[in-house]
């Protein structure tokens, strides 16, 4: 019999779970339910006057076996390893080398944006996703979970049920959840108490290029105004010859600070913060901008994954980077994987 699996969200998690069980070669039914227009989550990629660039995850990192493997297996063509160091900065301005870049570790994206990611993921599934879904409720009934959207529209039921929004959004679902189980407090309680950081991501654009020794620049000490700066010349196919095209990932306090601000607001304060860093004042002058707010956008902490886990049985399942502890594009996409390995086997 076939098994009907219901994921909510279509980032790295989400998209990650699917892959796993199209890999597990699982007789199941997946369908994604996205509240968003694309997939990927903060693993996206904007296009604007000749430029992409990855606004919100830079690029994925080989920091594991896994990821070095499965990133080239997705395909050659269109891959991008940023060659260019990562170096830090910290709260007076002061630029420190990183690793050299030979010693560095690839820092993969590609020429149509780090968005390739889930595409290419969900490429090699069956899945069926729905973008602009928005789920508002979950209920258990005898013949499986259901999950019901803003717009009236219900889906399901299903055998097993994801979870992977960010933790207080997926705690925000757990308080509209009908199931009469006393797991389901505590696992509520746990999931809401997951702390997260807010960036506001600015983006710089200059009709000029300079060339520097590093493609990023980090906050080490976490005092600066700017958190991250990056430079999407250095990927291929992202910036015209001539032109460069800077990513502020602005700080916690800034970003939550200044939020709610529109872009023609923060755009000139950010760009003043990156001239007075790199001590050049054309950077004060982008000729255009962009940003993009993540109120959500960092766990600082992970979650007790025995709790979580301990309604697997009833097929309630959760995953993301604020499951794995760690605000990175691979931690989110193999604790999606490892969740779908687990779905796939109990269905």
């Amino acid at each position: 019999m076939t098994g009907r699996v219901g994921v909510v969200g279509a980032g790295a998690a989400g998209v990650g779970a699917a892959y796993a069980i199209a890999e597990a070669g699982a007789d199941a039914e997946v369908t994604i339910l996205e509240k968003g227009g694309g997939v990927g989550g903060r693993a996206a990629t904007r296009r604007r006057r000749g430029c992409r660039y990855d606004h919100g995850a830079n690029y994925v990192k080989n920091a594991d076996e896994r990821t070095a493997s499965l990133i080239p297996e997705l395909g050659a063509e269109g891959l991008v390893n940023v060659e260019e160091p990562v170096w830090t900065f910290d709260a007076a301005g002061e630029l420190s080398e990183g690793d050299a870049a030979e010693n560095a570790p690839e820092k993969w994206t590609w020429t149509e944006g780090i968005a390739e990611l889930g595409t290419r993921l969900l490429d090699r599934t069956d899945a069926d996703v729905r973008t602009r879904t928005r789920v508002e409720t979950v209920a258990r009934e005898d013949d499986g979970w259901t999950l019901s959207c803003v717009d009236g529209e219900t889906f399901g039921p299903f055998d097993a049920i994801l979870l992977t929004p960010p933790a207080p959004q997926t705690a925000a679902l757990l308080d509209m959840t009908h199931w009469d189980d006393d797991r389901l407090d505590d696992v509520r309680r746990k999931v809401s108490a997951v702390p997260y950081r807010t960036v506001k991501t600015v983006v710089l654009h200059y009709p000029f290029r300079e060339e520097y020794p590093w493609y990023g620049l980090v906050n080490a000490d976490k005092e600066h105004e700017i958190g991250w700066l990056s430079r999407e010349e250095c990927k291929d196919g992202h910036v015209p010859e001539g032109e460069s095209l800077f990513v502020a990932q602005m700080s916690p306090e800034w970003s939550a600070e200044r939020y709610a601000e529109p872009v023609e607001e923060v755009a000139p304060a950010a760009a003043g913060h990156v001239a007075e860093l790199l001590g050049d004042d054309r950077y004060r002058a982008p000729d255009w901008t962009d940003d993009q707010g993540w109120r959500l956008a960092l766990p600082d902490e992970g979650v007790d994954e025995d709790v979580i886990r301990s309604a697997e049985d009833a097929g309630l399942y959760f995953a993301g980077d604020w499951v794995a502890g760690e605000g990175r594009v691979h931690r989110a996409l193999w604790n999606g994987y490892d969740a779908g390995e687990r779905i796939a086997e109990s269905i």
